[in-house]
């Protein structure tokens, strides 16, 4: 495994030494803090102490952390699906990608609860470019995906991670979380980019591309949020998509978003497992051998599943019904749960520029327009 130093996450030895390195630092004080509000410093030294494992650091902090987190600014974590999963077998989550931190954290939540193998998650490198965030990244089994370099770097790298995926999947048995796409999907439509197969697949060791993924057993995931927690800071990027400009990043938009991501309110959560991809593989290499064409028809059923599986809440019902100024799914929400959602539109958007407003509500509209024409084909 050392050819895969580059982008590996912490093995179970180096963990104690990565823990006491990073223990004095004010970030991890603060999540301390956070966590465990009433522990004393001996108290929190024997926690450190008694971490020799990614399990243990997940378990002992990650878990109680994120507990805390949707305690406080969610209206609970639901999950559907997992008795699916066997708790001996290790899989690919093809997942759709709402919020940067939290989308993997909360699927490893309820693997966790559920008595399932818990992912190793793959995170761009734009977010973990200081050294504690890379720390905190890798002991948490994050493994690094290297972003903005040359043609032939990319190849390279991406041929590695492709390796490094399948060698935790089927050498290792460990499950391994990817979003469908690069980057968060902003507007509500969730589709999963060939790209990301492409590269999955270029480790294949087997003549047919199908036999290879099903080695990997693939599950699509999905996941929904009632209130996306960064919704208002994605407008600026959908604007630029709007109006065909290149979108710049400021400095710290990454760290403004997760951020966000962990303390915005969010009311429910749901996650979803969909089925182990396994005859429509065989379907689609029945139905052709042009590797192009068998990625596009893999990403399309891994969609399906996604958009299926995907949780509607009154808030989407409700975009959908402003948007389109009628009352079509008015049974699917409150007066109340309407006016509240009025309410988060008004702060969170210019409300005289329609642009904007449109664009707000097809964030959660979307979802339902989606589920509607797949439902209609």
């Amino acid at each position: 495994m050392s050819k895969f130093d580059s982008i590996r996450f912490y093995h179970d030895e180096e963990v104690q030494q990565k823990i006491q390195s990073i223990s004095q630092h004010p970030m991890v004080k603060s999540l301390i803090e956070y966590t465990f509000p009433d522990y004393s410093e001996d108290q929190v030294q024997d926690l450190f102490n008694n971490i020799h494992s990614i399990r243990d650091f997940q378990s002992k902090i990650i878990y109680i952390t994120l507990q805390r987190v949707l305690k406080n600014s969610s209206e609970g974590l639901f999950g559907a699906g997992f008795e699916k999963l066997d708790p001996n077998t290790s899989y690919l989550f093809i997942s759709n990608h709402r919020d940067i931190l939290l989308d993997t954290s909360l699927l490893n939540v309820l693997l966790f609860e559920n008595g399932k193998i818990m992912t190793g998650s793959a995170v761009g490198d734009n977010l973990v470019q200081k050294q504690l965030f890379m720390d905190l990244a890798k002991l948490n089994r994050n493994f690094i995906v290297k972003r903005n370099i040359s043609p032939r770097e990319l190849l390279e790298s991406s041929k590695t991670l492709s390796e490094y995926m399948y060698a935790l999947i089927n050498k290792k048995n460990r499950s391994v979380w990817i979003a469908q796409r690069e980057g968060r999907t902003k507007d509500g439509n969730d589709a999963t980019h060939p790209g990301v197969l492409k590269m999955i697949g270029m480790a294949c060791d087997e003549p047919s591309m199908m036999d290879y993924f099903k080695k990997l057993r693939i599950v699509p995931v999905t996941i929904s949020y009632e209130y996306d927690p960064t919704d208002k800071l994605k407008m600026p990027q959908l604007m630029a998509k709007m109006a065909e400009e290149a979108y710049i990043k400021d400095k710290n938009e990454d760290f403004i978003n997760l951020m966000s991501g962990i303390v915005g309110q969010k009311k429910r959560i749901n996650i979803h497992i969909g089925d182990v991809l396994d005859k429509e593989l065989d379907v689609i290499q029945n139905e052709t051998t042009n590797v192009n064409k068998q990625i596009q028809m893999v990403a399309k059923v891994i969609d399906e599943q996604i958009i299926a599986n995907y949780k509607l809440w009154p808030t989407n019902y409700i975009a959908y019904d402003l948007l389109n100024h009628t009352k079509t799914f008015e049974n699917e929400y409150t007066d109340k749960e309407k006016q509240l959602f009025l309410r988060r539109l008004e702060l969170k958007v210019d409300k005289s520029n329609e642009a904007l407003v449109d664009m707000f509500l097809e964030m959660y509209a979307n979802p339902v327009v989606n589920k509607l024409k797949l439902q209609n084909a």
